[in-house]
């Protein structure tokens, strides 16, 4: 069983900022989980591109508004509590908040913690991270 606090890590190297989010990674790939999940802040009056060509995300919006752009279709879609969107085909996609927009996200495979948008906005397909040791019981 993992038990994490917020809390701590926000006050950890588990808490990522980045150009216009900040985003406090609660269970990543060393954890063995197969995903990784993360509570993430999208800043007011950013424009944040991204695009995961090697990641599927899913993020729920918990408190916030703003828009997120496809920018495959040009479609513009209105983010508030209560909203999902999930980038299953690698989407790439610009994210407007309006207000702070806070997250939950799930990313396929699991980030490392380690990644670093590259310029098209997307993380690295794997990073060398060993695998979890199990725990005695």
């Amino acid at each position: 069983m993992i038990i994490r606090n917020l809390a701590d890590v926000r006050a950890s190297d588990r808490n990522i900022k980045g150009n216009g989010w900040e985003s406090a990674r609660l269970l990543l790939q060393d954890d063995g989980m197969g995903f990784s999940f993360h509570l993430t802040t999208l800043y007011a009056g950013e424009e944040i591109k991204m695009h995961y060509k090697n990641h599927l995300e899913s993020v729920f919006i918990l408190k916030g508004e703003g828009t997120i752009e496809d920018l495959g279709t040009g479609l513009t879609h209105e983010l508030r509590p209560g909203i999902l969107y999930v980038l299953n085909e690698h989407d790439r996609h610009v994210v407007r908040p309006k207000t702070n927009i806070l997250t939950a996200c799930v990313f396929n495979p699991p980030v490392t913690g380690k990644e670093v948008h590259d310029e098209s906005g997307s993380y690295p397909a794997e990073m060398d991270v060993p695998p979890p040791i199990p725990l005695a019981h």
